[in-house]
């Protein structure tokens, strides 16, 4: 059953339809929405991520709804690499600030080999990140919860999620939004041992 939080802001759509995974914080938009071809957007470089696939003990995968979303979009933790700090550490804190699970009650089981990249629309790469990325290069951690879901908290200092559940993998890929299915599918893949 899903939990949820329901905000004025989440009702009013936040952002609108052209915000994808980035969360709803305003220095991530240009200041200005000139068009950009998509040669200019495919010269862009990735931005740096992690993704974080947490799985119950039951062998389900935590997913969000995107509050920033006027559909129905949901998605595993992600976020941003900060300069100088370890995708691992990245993977935790961002995990703690999304979800309110702290590293303590979780284990890192498995990390994928490679950084998966995955573009963004090209109508939406230009509208955020200040047009920066053309999209994200993601180093993905798969963590076991060894808590209880009352610990899970997507009432966070700065929400992303409006709701959380669990999902068994296979009807977690059904959810993704279709330009990040291709990275989604290779996650479960490669941690297919584990689930």
């Amino acid at each position: 059953m899903p939990l949820s939080l329901k905000t004025p802001r989440q009702a009013a759509g936040a952002f609108g339809a052209g915000c994808c995974d980035v969360g709803w914080r305003e220095e991530m938009f240009r200041e200005s929405d000139a068009p950009m071809t998509p040669e200019e957007i495919e010269k862009l470089p990735y931005r740096p991520c992690v993704g974080i696939m947490v799985l119950n003990a039951k062998g389900e995968v935590f997913v969000g709804q995107r509050m920033d979303r006027d559909y129905d979009a949901w998605q595993m933790p992600q976020g941003g690499v900060d300069k100088g700090e370890e995708p691992r550490d990245a993977a935790l804190r961002e995990l703690e600030e999304e979800t309110g699970i702290t590293r303590d009650l979780v284990s890192i089981e498995a990390q994928t080999a490679e950084w998966l990249p995955y573009d963004l629309p090209h109508d939406v790469a230009p509208k955020i990140w200040k047009g920066r990325y053309r999209g994200q290069e993601q180093m993905w951690f798969l963590l076991r919860f060894n808590g209880t879901d009352d610990q899970v908290n997507i009432q966070t200092e700065i929400p992303e999620f409006s709701s959380w559940r669990w999902l068994a993998p296979a009807e977690m890929l059904d959810g993704i939004v279709p330009f990040k299915r291709e990275v989604y599918t290779r996650v479960v893949k490669e941690f297919s041992e584990y689930l």
